[in-house]
């Protein structure tokens, strides 16, 4: 991959897509603290200008990393929110479970909500900017390919600079750009479950990003593990399905 080549044209893309999308409209995004949203922030700067880029940062409760998202919006010199969601996520689930007695909430299901609570925290504030805003995905493609992402939540957004770009691809566009390193290099985490990414899902990025790229795996477990998470989760992907009458 010529990286500075791929960022130049990333960065055409975002400037044409709000051309047709938004001309006037500032880019919001949800800054984590984690890589993907500090490299996608940064070309969102480099497209619009630092002026049309809003952060949002939504801790659930005490995010001890929320120096990290920060960090990148100063490096940047944008505007942030700061939306804390915990009493919004509390309120959910207690509502739900007075309200689903007959059932009991999944962990996943929990580990979800916050996601999902998100993305409609960066909607409103979206639609709230005087000029409009226009919500920004942050997923890569590896996490794409493997469907590690919440449906409407993360998962979101209307538009998706970098889901073409594997993981060690976004490590080289960061460093490209010249972010700081410990974000850049960060150990991926959800924030969510207590795990690291790779702890979670089972295998490195090296060994997915390997995969996608030739389709080789020297562990025959690790890629039945891929394929099966890859097919299971193929719905993410897709729009939702409508039916056509004839």
């Amino acid at each position: 991959m010529n990286t500075n080549t791929e960022i130049e044209n990333i960065v055409s893309w975002i400037r044409e897509w709000f051309n047709e999308n938004g001309p006037s409209a500032s880019a919001v995004i949800g800054l984590s603290g984690g890589k993907d949203s500090s490299i996608v922030a940064a070309l969102l700067v480099k497209a619009l200008g630092k002026d049309r880029v809003t952060g949002v940062m939504m801790p659930n409760g005490v995010q001890k990393d929320i120096s990290d998202s920060q960090k990148i919006a100063d490096f940047l010199g944008i505007k942030t929110y700061t939306v804390n969601i915990k009493t919004v996520f509390d309120a959910a689930i207690s509502t739900l479970e007075e309200s689903t007695d007959d059932i009991s909430l999944s962990t996943d299901t929990k580990i979800n909500l916050a996601p999902r609570i998100r993305m409609t925290v960066l909607y409103a504030i979206a639609q709230s900017l005087p000029k409009g805003g226009r919500v920004t995905n942050t997923c890569n493609a590896s996490e794409d390919y493997i469907g590690y992402s919440t449906k409407y939540g993360d998962a979101a957004g209307d538009f998706s600079p970098c889901a073409d770009f594997t993981v060690s691809e976004m490590l080289e566009i960061g460093d490209a750009l010249g972010l700081p390193s410990d974000l850049v290099h960060k150990t991926p985490s959800d924030g969510l479950s207590g795990q690291t990414d790779e702890e979670k899902i089972g295998f490195s990025y090296d060994t997915l990003d390997h995969y996608i790229k030739t389709g080789e795996c020297v562990d025959g477990e690790i890629k039945k593990k891929i394929d099966r998470l890859h097919d299971m989760n193929l719905h993410k992907l897709k729009t939702i399905p409508t039916y056509r009458r004839a």
